[in-house]
């Protein structure tokens, strides 16, 4: 992928987090970018100011000449006009991950895959490994906030480190060195149709590693694969484990156990034991590369998470909040979790807005069990992101299936007061849509109750 400065890429939702991360890589190496979405955000604001040219309106007067490549997330409908306007004059177009994919044949590639934890866990490979003084490029799902960045981009990197996505089946159009698979919930249903055929998806993927390569893989899961596998996991058997968890004033502690090391005890400042087993599946990735068990250790205790995982913005006397982006029943299980390990003698309020009719359908049952963890819940209205909505599939529907006594539907506007009335002492907002546009103002009000 010899891209240079006689170049110019035009990115279609170049505002989403996968994408921005390959807008930047070829920005930092002197290409043109260019490129569209559908609002301004953050991180569109900040592409401009590395000097991205980006506009907002779905008009093909504004494409650029000369296009050598577009570049378009899964998320662009087969609608929109430009991208009608591209095809017609026969512009080269790849998909987010076919790029990601042609990249990363030219490095040594660990790819991580599951759905849940890839986004932490390709962010503590990447500051483990930086930490160790390695030169790598890591393209994050998240912003990490050891690096104030979804990507890492060192020159005459010796290893890229890339978050592998079931959605859309992106991960097949990867090869890497390393893969890792820390779970395989179902999900993406309306993508894959049924749970066996995403695990049939992991197994193509676990398929795809390079020949002499290696998976690390959470144990306990399921996976057919000739490649040679690592476990990582609280099972005894597990190659790579922790043992002894504790919390430990207001911190998650634990022994890791790396076969053939002397244990190492640690206080990690992510909370939950799911970032427990994210750690561990950093540690096995940075082992197997022969980075020094010590620095491994250190490295994790210096991991300060990525933005909208469990980030707690307020914690004093009398208040708490964490806002997380836990959006499938599992997460939303290992985040309340969570929280009750670290506050269990508290009232815990969750607010949660549902994303995608789809999966609110499909998970319906579980959603209920898991949210019904806290002690009080606010829902918010589904957020439809890229859907029509469904007859019957609606935050009532949700709500009513709950099991607890003190629930509410809220609408978006409606929040901040209602949560200003009740000053709730440990609240939590989750959610994948725009959930986030609150965490601002919560965090300011709850700060000066």
């Amino acid at each position: 992928m010899n891209y240079g400065k006689e170049h110019t890429l035009y990115f279609l939702g170049i505002g989403g987090i996968g994408m921005s991360a390959l807008a930047r890589y070829f920005l930092s190496r002197g290409v043109k970018v260019l490129g569209y979405d559908r609002t301004p955000s953050p991180i569109t604001e900040a592409l401009e100011k590395e000097g991205a040219v980006i506009h907002y309106n779905d008009d093909p007067e504004l494409l650029p000449d000369a296009i050598s490549l577009v570049v378009m997330t899964p998320a662009i409908p087969a609608s929109n006009k430009m991208l009608v306007s591209i095809r017609q004059a026969g512009i080269p177009i790849m998909k987010r991950a076919e790029l990601l994919g042609e990249l990363s044949k030219e490095h040594f590639t660990i790819a991580v895959a599951g759905t849940h934890g890839k986004t932490t866990i390709t962010a503590m490979i990447a500051h483990v490994l930086k930490f160790a003084g390695l030169k790598i490029t890591a393209f994050i799902g998240g912003i990490a906030n050891n690096f104030n960045s979804n990507i890492v981009n060192d020159n005459d990197s010796a290893y890229f480190v890339v978050e592998a996505d079931e959605f859309d089946r992106s991960f097949l159009k990867l090869s890497p060195d390393i893969a890792v698979i820390s779970s395989m919930d179902a999900d993406h249903l309306d993508i894959y149709g049924a749970h066996e055929q995403l695990i049939e998806s992991f197994t193509l993927f676990a398929g795809r590693i390079n020949q002499n390569g290696l998976l690390i893989a959470k144990n306990g899961l399921d996976i057919r694969s000739d490649t040679r596998q690592i476990s990582y996991g609280f099972n005894a058997k597990s190659e790579v484990r922790a043992a002894n968890i504790a919390v430990k004033e207001g911190r998650f502690s634990f022994d890791l156990i790396l076969a053939g090391k002397e244990p190492q005890n640690l206080v990690i400042s992510v909370a939950g034991r799911h970032n427990i087993l994210n750690a561990l599946a950093a540690a096995t990735v940075a082992n197997a590369l022969g980075v020094d068990a010590a620095l491994i250790g250190q490295a994790l205790t210096h991991f300060s998470g990525v933005y909208r995982r469990f980030d707690i913005h307020v914690s004093n006397a009398n208040h708490r909040y964490i806002d997380d982006y836990a959006h499938h029943p599992e997460e939303i299980r290992a985040c309340l979790t969570a929280v009750r390990e670290l506050y269990g003698d508290q009232k815990i309020t969750a607010v949660f807005q549902p994303h995608l009719f789809t999966r609110t359908r499909d998970f319906l049952p579980e959603f209920a069990q898991s949210l019904a963890l806290a002690d009080e819940l606010v829902l918010l209205p589904i957020y439809p992101a890229r859907e029509e909505p469904i007859v019957g599939v609606n935050a009532e529907a949700l709500l009513a299936k709950v099991p607890m006594e003190s629930k509410w539907l809220c609408q978006k506007d409606e929040l901040i007061p209602f949560i200003n009335e009740r000053k709730p002492a440990v609240l939590v907002t989750m959610g994948a849509g725009d959930i986030d546009r609150f965490v601002e103002p919560l965090t300011k009000n709850i700060s000066a109750w």
